[in-house]
């Protein structure tokens, strides 16, 4: 039998991750056992601290084991975290060299949301791919350079090392899971019972682009802030760096370390997020909201449209304005 640990941080837990983890694999282990097999994981919860109280004591989660008593593990899950995420880290130094050791030993390991900043402290995504909540991706860049941070990714998977998105994206991970460990009939049975999306593969759809603005480059922030105050305009990049008088390919260079987009990544991005919102509240055509943010081609709005959020800007209007569905 192998074994599952769904390790348990102190101070900094997301209870329906781990909660949600538990019982779809606990789930997957009963289904397994009515087909007249046997169960395949042994599942335990484990941490440094006896219990661990979350939501400021409203809750109490007592590991069934510490830690330092686990030798050996076949797969480490890492719930996701609550926001003070440096805090997390130096809390929980112990339990970040534990999981880094055991998966040299050849456990592999997989985080949920936010639960990616206690991966990455481990230096075991440095230079892997890796994502996360959208709304802690500017965050998680600041700390972990080393890492190639996919914030559109709902699950990234690469020697042995798992990733999800945000919230309750854990659960298609959950069920990703279960298909590699167990077989894909256990992961549509788990997907049926918990009426969890099979095989969804983004979270663009989900992200509300705000702009990296958490960052010392005056001039780059000035530029940001031009940008978002011509979105019905058409803005070329050498416009851009000429406003500012600074050569093209070192204004690229400092937009790019400063937001973690080039200038047209970061163009496309505040015009497409206008556009999103409109078709949430309006009932404009998709021709007055591409005009409306600068668009004259309706197939390169489309393209655009599509590559950042997931969806056509009709089935983006469907999906999220509710007058659309009358």
């Amino acid at each position: 039998m192998k074994h599952l640990t769904i390790v348990v941080p102190d101070g900094q837990n997301n209870l329906s991750s781990i909660v949600g983890a538990y019982k779809i694999f606990t789930r997957a282990n009963q289904y397994r056992v009515n087909s007249g097999k046997e169960e395949l994981f042994k599942i335990q919860l484990a941490g440094i601290s006896k219990e661990v109280d979350l939501y400021e004591g409203l809750f109490t989660v007592k590991p069934h084991i510490n830690i330092t008593e686990l030798d050996k593990t076949d797969l480490i899950i890492i719930p996701s975290l609550n926001h003070n995420y440096q805090d997390a880290v130096r809390g929980n130094e112990l339990m970040i060299a534990w999981i880094a050791n055991q998966y040299r030993a050849g456990a592999e390991v997989a985080s949920i949301c936010t639960g990616a900043f206690l991966l990455a402290s481990t230096g075991l995504l440095d230079g892997k791919n890796c994502s996360t909540h959208w709304a802690a991706a500017d965050n998680f860049r600041m700390m972990f350079p080393k890492v190639i941070l996919h914030a559109d990714q709902l699950i990234t998977d690469e020697n042995g090392i798992y990733t999800n998105g945000g919230a309750y994206s854990f659960l298609n991970l959950m069920v990703y899971l279960v298909e590699k460990y167990y077989d894909r009939q256990t992961a549509i049975f788990c997907s049926k019972v918990f009426q969890i999306e099979i095989d969804r593969q983004s979270q663009s759809a989900f992200t509300i682009f705000t702009g990296q603005k958490r960052h010392d480059d005056e001039m780059i922030r000035k530029a940001q802030d031009y940008i978002e105050s011509k979105i019905d305009e058409k803005i070329s990049v050498e416009h851009l760096s000429s406003l500012f008088s600074i050569g093209r390919r070192n204004f690229d260079r400092r937009f790019i370390k400063a937001t973690g987009n080039t200038p047209v990544e970061y163009t496309q991005r505040v015009k497409i997020e206008s556009a999103k919102k409109t078709f949430e509240t309006s009932q404009k055509t998709i021709s007055e909201v591409m005009y409306a943010v600068g668009y004259s081609d309706q197939k390169a709005f489309r393209e655009v449209f599509r590559k950042i959020t997931g969806l056509s800007p009709l089935e983006y209007r469907q999906k999220y304005n509710k007058e659309s569905l009358n």
